[in-house]
């Protein structure tokens, strides 16, 4: 319970694994156990964390299955088949949550080096206005670039985050920027709750908390698994 409101995550983790060279992301090992679990672990133990939903890639809900019986996840309630679009799964699973929790918390199920104290620190982020992303302060400097490929401009880095998850939102305030964006294609949840002019806390994230989408990044991944000591 998390101030006497139900929380609930979301894990999402329905992609193709298209820039992987025919590995699934998901199911590699990090380590001794695949990434999927990784990813869960944080908040299977979370306190604050009632229910957990798995989104899946349809061709991969059984091996999610059998993962969940073997890890003995006990808050994980529902694995369930994505959809065409990262939105579209996170729709599916949202509306498994439908009256039922207060909070829920949305996180890539390629993120597998999140900590617990980024789950607290988003959770008391979001009371503020109801929705809270977690970010890092970008160290590469930006381009503009126009469609014929020239710099238009340079944009001031002291202003621009490089926005990652978990991201928490009052349950009522997704399910409505889903519900209103249901034709457009987005890849952020939190760019749906802006649409509705709702402010949107950013909280601390962390440069390990890396996103696995390459052979490249899953070996980092692996390096900053390793130096962690976990």
């Amino acid at each position: 319970m998390y101030n006497g409101e139900k929380v609930a995550a979301i894990i999402a983790a329905a992609g193709r694994s298209e820039r992987m060279q025919g590995v699934d992301k998901i199911f590699t090992m990090l380590g001794n156990r695949p990434v999927l679990s990784r990813t869960v672990y944080p908040f299977e133990c979370h306190p604050f964390i009632d229910r957990i939903v798995v989104v899946i890639n349809p061709d991969r809900v059984t091996p999610a299955e059998k993962l969940a019986a073997n890890e003995k996840w006990r808050k994980v309630t529902d694995i369930i088949a994505g959809g065409e679009r990262r939105q579209d799964s996170v729709m599916k699973a949202i509306a498994r949550l439908e009256n039922d929790v207060k909070w829920v918390i949305i996180h890539d199920g390629a993120r597998p080096l999140v900590r617990l104290a980024q789950i607290d620190e988003g959770l008391d982020a979001a009371v503020e206005t109801g929705a809270a992303v977690c970010a890092v302060p970008v160290t590469d400097t930006i381009k503009q670039v126009s469609a014929a490929g020239f710099i238009e401009a340079t944009l001031d880095r002291e202003k621009l985050f490089a926005v990652q998850t978990p991201q928490v939102f009052r349950y009522e305030i997704i399910r409505r920027a889903y519900d209103s964006a249901a034709q457009m294609s987005v890849t952020d949840d939190a760019s749906l709750v802006e649409n509705l002019g709702i402010r949107v806390k950013l909280f601390p994230g962390s440069y390990a908390n890396i996103k696995i989408t390459t052979p490249e990044s899953l070996a980092t991944a692996e390096m900053l698994w390793r130096r962690s000591g976990d």
